[in-house]
């Protein structure tokens, strides 16, 4: 007889969160509509107030997607061709493709195996080689919502007059010695892709900084370049926030707070309900941060057969992700010329994403656990 959990334990997330906030979004959106402004309206601009209020910085400038946001922040800094930014390989390839958007080119680096984010070690080894000489910046990924080790890498970066930029795509409330990730660097870049912790119904992004003068660029980057309209004083693009969005995002940055405390307490029972389960690390909070779990991954040596164990019991998994930037075909090219990378291949071999939003039930927590407990059970000891 099957042990499988009942699918009903696992409901799809952004389908949920619109359910959740389908009264309000209905309203705002009809509000919307019947206003007749449809692009980089009211509802822009409100929400990019709320928005840089929440995180903390002067500015935020919406755009059209998160990998806008990255491109047009190296932009406006004067970054691009004949240049490098280094980047972690295990991340959402999006990181890397902003780089390549703006001209430059991205620089891979090692990931701390504890936290999967960049390591300020590498990142010092990097910059202090013959190969780091042309490096700009560094963009720094919050990967899963695990904040980064802000104050060694901007100690490395400060000490080789490299900017440190951050990419919170994923990191939407997460925070540093009480800061929020998007508040730290110079600018950061944010996606509201729908399944983030702060999702659109569709693409979206934004840009935070507390530069004002870096701010204004930014916003005639946006748009043609225009500073009045359809006169471009500079080579711009067309990467705006959608009106639509933007009123969906304002409904749902009011609740972004408790969903964010729900998606902690949905990873303290997955962390109770695996601890000490031999072959199995769960992810950990680092002192002074607060890690807002956009996604719970674990690490396990035999993840592929944990994977399949899971998979058969009715438990959604995922790899975020299956193969590292500089393992893929299209990078083949800036590979060859990045350093050894034993850390992310050795990460990228052991992670798997269990379910996790902030509609989760006990009861779907702890069938995972019971799922992994079986499977941990039955291997050779």
């Amino acid at each position: 007889m099957s042990t499988s959990p009942a699918p009903s334990l696992f409901t799809h997330f952004p389908i949920e969160d619109y359910r959740h906030h389908e009264a309000e979004i209905d309203a705002a959106l009809r509000t919307m509509l019947h206003g007749g402004h449809y692009i980089l309206g009211p509802e822009v601009d409100a929400f990019e107030r709320e928005f840089a209020a929440f995180i903390g910085a002067r500015h935020a400038i919406g755009v059209a997607n998160g990998t806008d946001a990255i491109e047009l922040i190296l932009r406006a800094l004067d970054i691009g061709p004949g240049d490098r930014v280094v980047v972690p390989s295990h991340t959402a390839v999006a990181s890397a493709s902003g780089i390549s958007r703006a001209g430059a080119e991205p620089v891979f680096v090692d990931v701390d195996p504890l936290t999967c984010t960049m390591c300020p070690e590498a990142l010092e080894a990097l910059l202090a080689s013959d190969f780091g000489q042309e490096v700009k910046a560094v963009l720094a990924v919050h990967i899963y919502g695990q904040p980064v080790a802000w104050s060694a890498l901007k100690s490395v970066a400060d000490k080789h007059g490299v900017l440190l930029l951050e990419d919170c795509a994923q990191a939407h409330g997460a925070t540093f010695e009480g800061n929020k990730a998007g508040a730290l660097g110079l600018a950061a870049a944010f996606s509201f892709y729908p399944t983030k912790n702060l999702g659109a119904i569709g693409d979206g992004g934004a840009i935070t900084t507390s530069d004002d003068a870096l701010a204004e660029r930014i916003r005639v980057i946006r748009q043609y370049g225009w500073k009045e309209r359809y006169i471009s004083h500079c080579e711009g693009v067309n990467s705006r926030l959608d009106e639509m969005q933007a009123a969906i995002l304002r409904v749902k940055l009011r609740t972004l707070p408790a969903q964010i405390r729900q998606r902690r307490a949905v990873a303290a029972a997955y962390a109770r309900g695996l601890a000490g389960l031999p072959g199995v690390d769960a992810p950990v909070d680092q002192p002074g941060c607060t890690h807002a779990y956009h996604l719970y991954v674990i690490r396990c040596a035999a993840r592929d057969a944990l994977m399949k164990h899971l998979q058969e019991q009715g438990v959604p998994v995922a790899l975020h992700y299956p193969a590292a930037i500089h393992q893929q075909p299209g990078y083949a090219h800036i590979t060859a010329r990045s350093p050894a990378l034993p850390q992310t291949e050795m990460v990228v071999s052991r992670i798997l994403t269990l379910p996790l939003h902030p509609y989760l039930s006990p009861e779907a927590v702890t069938a995972v656990c019971q799922a992994i407990h079986s499977f941990a059970q039955s291997q050779p000891r």
